[in-house]
């Protein structure tokens, strides 16, 4: 930041850039789950002081101990930051206004009818409003609909009569984070930043580029809120179109994945997505819907994306139908009172994130039918409870052992652990249905195998 660009600051601005150029800004990040745990570190290894915030007093007590509650960021990461008083947790948010630099990481889920649910944003930005002093920087990381900072956050700090741009400096960068990615880390990753207002802007970037490798500024917050969503529709619309000629295709007697292999040999002109049991995680279920409710403002119809939501939601469907079909044809056995053995609850692999897993909804599906269930996953010993499958709250992994695969009728691979033995799942069952081509891509070409 150069003298000429620090002059164009109101003395406020000024003071809390100072602050953040010399790694003196208190940082106070608010969600500590998927999002809001990996800043947090990455913040107090940059040399800030950090406190995250979060009503769950099971995660800040355990953070306050140097002890993790997501595997892919270990304890060995965190117990060194908080021992060097660079992180601590709190369920206590009278202490936001201590902060120099607030970060917002909530969930921003989907209601019943699949319409935005903003409770946790506007609630969390009612409580910093409870607090907010001149001179803080707030920034909203939460997927959301283009016009959330400015038509829900905005307000709700403003009711002090502190002014954003003036008293206080608003804006919004969404979070990019890929659980489990050894490769791009949340350093790694590049920001996108959107400020109310060129002094919003300035403090924005100045904060993410002592952390990530690298800011990219956007004209406003929801310009910044919108690529977010182009993001993830991007990805949603391509998962679907894979997903149809993968039904396509194997009405054909062709393997989608050894097309795909081929096809994205060519050096241009094609990107390589690949065909799955549904969707899963926070982002690419959900954001899509989020841009089609806003675009009905407009009085605008969001065809495209809405028939790719459709596509995507009916592929659970179609791997009960495949696994019946296989059941009946390899078995002569009925779905009812079969023996199903699910692999993987995790809506991607070596993750413990179960959010939104299509696992979950195949499992309810195929208990309705008559089947009895069981399921491993390496990672998550037991489902935790969900607004969507409440029911199944509590079921326990079972062991991968030759008993059990071998009792199943039917083990159906939802999810492709690196720690799970696949050939010797292929050697024990006598029925595979394989969503993630998981056994062609462990060498093993039994006929026991099934793809769907």
């Amino acid at each position: 930041m150069t003298e000429q660009r620090k002059s164009g600051l109101n003395p406020a601005a000024r003071t809390l850039l100072r602050r953040i150029d010399a790694r003196r800004a208190k940082i106070g990040i608010i969600g500590l789950g998927y999002v809001g745990l990996p800043l947090a570190c990455l913040f107090a290894e940059k040399g800030f002081a950090v406190t995250g915030f979060d009503v769950d007093v099971m995660k800040t007590d355990k953070l306050n101990m140097g002890r993790s509650y997501i595997r892919h960021i270990p304890g060995k990461r965190i117990a060194p930051l908080v021992k060097a008083g660079g992180l601590r947790a709190s369920a206590d948010f009278r202490g936001l206004k201590a902060m120099d630099c607030i970060i917002i990481c909530v969930p921003t889920p989907l209601s019943k009818q699949r319409e935005p649910d903003l409770s946790f944003v506007a609630n969390t930005a009612t409580e910093i409003g409870k607090h907010l002093k001149a001179g803080q920087l707030v920034v909203l990381e939460s997927s959301t609909y283009p016009g959330t900072t400015d038509e829900v956050v905005r307000p709700a700090l403003e009711t002090k009569k502190l002014k954003s741009g003036r008293d206080f400096f608003l804006a919004y960068s969404p979070e990019r984070e890929d659980p489990g990615n050894e490769t791009y880390g949340t350093a790694a990753i590049p920001k996108v930043v959107g400020g109310d207002g060129p002094a919003a802007l300035e403090l924005a970037l100045a904060l993410y580029d002592a952390a990530v490798v690298k800011t990219v500024p956007a004209s406003s917050p929801a310009t910044a809120e919108a690529v977010k969503l182009t993001e993830n529709i991007f990805r949603s619309v391509n998962i679907a179109l894979v997903n149809e000629l993968k039904v396509i295709f194997d009405a054909m007697g062709i393997d989608v994945w050894e097309v795909i292999d081929a096809a994205k040999t060519k050096p241009f002109g094609f990107m390589p997505f690949y065909p799955g049991p549904g969707l899963g995680g926070h982002c690419i279920p959900i954001d899509p819907f989020y841009l089609t409710w806003k675009a009905r403002e407009f009085g605008i119809t969001t065809r495209f994306i809405e028939l790719a939501g459709e596509i995507n939601t009916l592929m659970p469907r179609y791997v009960v139908d495949r696994l019946v079909g296989a059941l009946s044809e390899r078995a002569g056995k009925a779905l009812k009172g079969a023996r199903i053995l699910v692999i993987g609850l995790a809506y991607k692999k070596n993750v413990d994130d179960m959010r939104e897993s299509p696992a979950l909804t195949l499992i309810e599906m195929l208990e309705a039918q008559g089947a009895k269930v069981d399921y491993h996953d390496p990672i998550i010993a037991a489902i935790k409870p969900s607004r969507e499958h409440p029911h199944l709250a509590g079921r326990r992994s079972i062991a991968l052992s030759d008993t059990n695969l071998k009792r199943a009728d039917v083990v159906l691979i939802v999810t492709d652990h690196d720690a799970i033995d696949f050939k010797r799942v292929g050697k024990a069952a006598k029925l595979i249905v394989d969503t993630r081509n998981t056994m062609a891509r462990a060498g093993w070409r039994g006929r026991n195998v099934i793809k769907a």
